[in-house]
């Protein structure tokens, strides 16, 4: 593998992303790097932008489905630039923009700072966390957010947004329009609770997802967005579609809103099983299901 070490960070070419998605699938990327701190950012954003190369975020992949034909310009994963404070007395949390969700939740609920229970069992970080507005088990991250800090992919110095000004909405943010990189985010949660309560909340709900979603496979999560108040993964399952495969893609027999990857899929394999169910959903139906996946290097609107 090629690579060119530019400044103190290094610029790997060719490199396939598939390991960087849950899915397991997807081609290579022109240029990767892997920042560790807002300096590194700002110095691939400037490089990228002197190149005339467009960015590409990405964070833990968990939400990700990447083409076959790889990625064009620079894509950034975000997963190393990760940790967190915690202040117990005001229970207010900083966590860096690629830092693990699940590991934030645990720590929050071991240190008695209730309102990140339900985000133990989403395998992504807090940037995409943000982006997405994710969600589980009645909670969701515009509960308890107070404001982030961006960058600008054009460059620039980072600067902050607020939660009012953020637009947050079912599974979506004003971050899904703007091309900025999150590199941080404060939370305000309730401190003082009993560590062992909250503790136990917290892997309680992580029980019921692994035990009622297919995590022994490669995924995505959640495929579709909910049509509210009607639940995607009933309709699709109503359809009879549980274990319809194309390729090496399948949609799950434990829950109908996950498509998995049964070892030899493409994303080619995911993006047409994708394109088939909202299909049939609305030739049944009559609406089309917006998937909740981020789609990167296909020609598609949805």
């Amino acid at each position: 593998m090629q690579h060119e070490v530019l400044s103190k960070i290094r610029i790997e070419t060719f490199t396939p992303l598939s390991k960087f998605t849950t899915w397991r699938v997807g081609g290579a990327a022109q240029w990767l790097a892997e920042p560790k701190n807002i300096e590194e950012i700002k110095f691939l954003t400037s490089w990228a932008n002197k190149k005339n190369l467009q960015c590409q975020i990405i964070g833990a992949g968990s939400n990700l489905l990447i083409n076959d034909s790889g990625l064009k310009g620079l894509s950034i994963c975000m997963k190393k630039l990760n940790g967190s404070q915690l202040d117990l007395e005001n229970g207010v949390i900083e966590a860096c923009g690629g830092e693990h969700l699940p590991t934030l939740a645990r720590q929050a609920a071991k240190a008695g700072l209730h309102g990140l229970e339900w985000a133990v069992g989403i395998p992504g970080t807090i940037g995409g966390a943000v982006v997405m507005n994710a969600g589980a088990q009645g909670g969701c991250t515009a509960d308890s957010l107070q404001s982030i800090k961006v960058i600008s992919m054009q460059g620039g110095e980072p600067f902050e947004i607020k939660n009012e000004d953020l637009n947050f909405g079912y599974r979506s943010s004003l971050l899904q329009q703007e091309k900025l990189i999150v590199l941080s985010a404060r939370f305000q949660l309730e401190p003082g609770h009993d560590h062992k309560k909250l503790t136990r909340i917290t892997n309680e709900n992580l029980n019921r997802r692994t035990t009622t979603q297919p995590y022994h496979l490669p995924s995505c999560g959640s495929v579709f967005r909910n049509p509210e108040p009607l639940k995607a993964g009933r309709l699709i399952e109503d359809l009879g579609l549980k274990g319809h495969k194309i390729g090496g893609a399948e949609i799950s027999n434990i829950h109908a809103n996950f498509i998995v990857n049964n070892g030899q899929a493409t994303a080619k394999d995911i993006y047409d099983l994708i394109i088939f169910v909202q299909r049939q959903v609305k030739k049944t139906h009559g609406f089309l299901l917006h998937p909740e996946v981020k789609q990167l290097g296909f020609n598609t609107t949805t």
